[in-house]
């Protein structure tokens, strides 16, 4: 294990959600534009507190993406004032919590703060840990030659190359495998 498991929660919940930028993902679409797309991802997510549940909550989150996504722009050091200045923007007050049949585990925001207020700084906590454990070279976008999206490497070795989001490690290899063949027969 790379990470501690709510540590982990929270990066593939930021993935997920720096993901649906319309360029990150093969597609080029805004897969964040409905608030039931923000439900999804929310029950998806288990994220608890407060919620309105309108367009207001719907643009703050999506607000939030591309900051989230800086933090994939960066080395280490780098992040550490994004990270910083999330954890400023949200007041940080981090308390150990137990809901939802999930042991102790730290939210480091009021549940009566705003959705993308919470998801904001409980993202730079986890980030937070990946910097303390100095393993920032898992935070990586993805390498295939028409994706941009991004993934953090769960791996036991480190050794992904692709996201998740467009099924780019599939493609890759079959371009691969086609350009090989076309050598062999050519």
């Amino acid at each position: 294990m790379v990470f501690i498991r709510d540590t982990e929660l929270v990066l593939r919940a930021a993935v997920e959600l720096v993901n649906t930028l319309p360029h990150t993902e093969v597609s080029g679409v805004d897969t964040l534009t409905r608030r039931a797309d923000l439900e999804a991802f929310v029950t998806a997510h288990g994220y608890t507190g407060s919620r309105t549940r309108d367009e207001d909550e719907l643009a703050r989150v999506r607000g939030i993406r591309s900051r989230l996504l800086e933090l994939w722009r960066v080395d280490r050091d780098g992040a550490v004032p994004l990270v910083n200045a999330m954890l400023a923007d949200g007041r940080t007050l981090p308390q150990l919590v137990r809901h939802d049949g999930m042991d102790w585990h730290i939210h480091a925001s009021d549940p009566d703060e705003p959705l993308a207020m919470r998801i904001l700084v409980e993202t730079a906590l986890a980030f937070v840990d990946v910097i303390r454990a100095d393993e920032y070279a898992r935070v990586r976008v993805c390498d295939a030659d028409d994706c941009e999206g991004v993934y953090v490497d769960f791996s036991k070795n480190g050794s992904k190359r692709y996201c998740d989001a467009g099924n780019c490690g599939n493609r890759m290899n079959v371009i691969a495998y086609r350009r090989r063949k076309a050598e062999t027969t050519a």
